[in-house]
This record gives structure tokens, sequence and C-alpha cells, in this order.
């Protein structure tokens, strides 16, 4: 394929994906703000309940501190996934490589439940709890991709970059790191997207989040409160999801059509 129609092809997808973030995204409001005006429809759910409506709090405002814990984590995730990664790449700290993937994978194997279980006596409850549980299961894809991506730069290219002059931080700034940039995304991408789900227990914990309706559903038995926590993360999990993809592509282009 040529370099033009390549270049046609990557801006014809982009604009085809260029829309579902702003239908997940508006599926996402209407459910926010119309599952409080939907006491027919949640009733079919569960016809037999007092109240199929949520209203110990907006979802509106679980929404924003469900969004506020995923990106806490997310900062620190990104920040200390990336420079780990950065650092045993480098000559000088590639000895650390074993551990720096085997502390990352380690995060993995504790379910977020246990996690909580163990944070909970030294932390307290709340939102503090979570975060280091998301932290600890969000780290491992961001290492493993910034590890990939990195590693898959070819080593030709690099070796020019030494030859025009570049320092090793102009040579990692200017080459390496925008060349991983899209595969470095996809696991920022993934660790975000499943964290968004994974938030949710924080409810346990008394984390206040889009898990309170579906943890009062599960305490209840109302079906209509797990619906809407359910549903609403979801939706939010897609246009989260959709909006990466849509950067991901973008940082394609770029590097295909450069």
């Amino acid at each position: 394929m040529s370099h033009d129609a390549l270049s046609r092809s990557l801006t014809a997808r982009g604009a085809h994906q260029a829309k579902w973030p702003a239908i997940w995204l508006v599926l996402l409001m209407a459910c926010v703000w119309g599952f409080p005006y939907a006491d027919g429809l949640l009733r079919a759910i569960e016809p037999d309940a007092n109240q199929v409506v949520y209203q110990r709090a907006s979802l509106a405002s679980l929404l924003v501190q469900h969004l506020l814990v995923v990106s806490a984590a997310a900062v620190i995730t990104v920040a200390g996934g990336v420079l780990a990664a950065i650092v045993v790449t480098r000559e000088w700290g590639r000895n650390f490589l074993p551990l720096v993937s085997q502390v990352a994978s380690l995060g993995q194997t504790f379910p977020p439940v246990a996690v909580l279980a163990l944070a909970v006596p030294a932390l307290g409850f709340g939102t503090l709890p979570i975060i280091v549980a998301l932290v600890l299961y969000g780290t491992l894809p961001i290492v493993r991709n910034t590890l990939g991506g990195l590693q898959d730069v070819d080593k030709e290219v690099k070796s020019a970059s030494v030859a025009m002059g570049m320092t090793s931080w102009q040579t990692l700034r200017q080459v390496e790191l925008p060349l991983a940039a899209p595969v470095i995304l996809a696991g920022i991408r993934t660790s975000i997207t499943i964290n968004i789900s994974t938030a949710a227990i924080g409810a346990t914990v008394g984390a206040s989040n889009l898990g309170d309706p579906i943890i009062a559903g599960i305490v209840n038995g109302n079906m209509a409160y797990i619906v809407q926590g359910a549903l609403t993360i979801a939706l939010l999990a897609l246009t989260v999801d959709s909006l990466f993809e849509r950067l991901q592509e973008r940082l394609r282009s770029r590097l295909y059509t450069a």
C-alpha cells in the first residue's frame, strides 16, 4: 500500500471511530440524569420493591467521585509504571528488570478484595484503601507495555540518533518514547478501563462511588439498584476506552504519516 493510500485509510478509520466516544458519553449522561426519573422503567425490573430509584446520593456525584478515585490511581500507576520501565531499559538499570517485572506481576496476583482487607486495618475505611488496591492492580499492564514498546524500538534508529549527536536523554525523549507511545498508551488504556470496573468494590469499605448502588442492591436484594450502578459503570468504561482508542489511532496516524 502506498504512503498516500495508507494515510487516507487511517484518516477514514479515524473519522469512523471518532463518533463512538460521543455516543457512549451521551448514553452515559442519559443514564446519570435519566435514572432518577425512570421509576416506571425500573419498576419493571423490581416490581415488588418499595423503592427502585437509588436516592442515597445522586449518580452524578457518585460518577465524579468514581472518576476522582480512578484518576488518582491512574496518575500514580502511570508515573510509577512508566518510570520503572524506563529505568530498567537503560544500561545502568537492566539488573533490576526481573525485580520490576515480578513486583508488577505480584500486584495482580492479589485479588482487589484481599488488598482491601489488608489495607483497611492500616489505612482505615474510605477512599485510600481502594486507591492502593487500584494502583497494585493497574500497574502490570503499564509496566509490561512500556517495556515492550521501548524494547521494540529499532536499534538502528537509536544508533542513528546517537550518531547525530543526541544525548541519551534526548534519544529517550525525542525518539524512543514517541515511537513507543502507541504501545504504552495501550497499556494505560487497559489499566484504567479495568480499574473503572474494579473501583466499584471500594463501596464495601466506605469509598463513595458508583459501586454504592450495586452494593446496596446486593444487600437489599434490589436488582433495580444493581442495574443503575452496573450500567453507569459499563458506559463510563466504554466512554473512556473509546477515547483512548481514538487517541491511539491519532498517534499511529502521526507515526505512519511522519
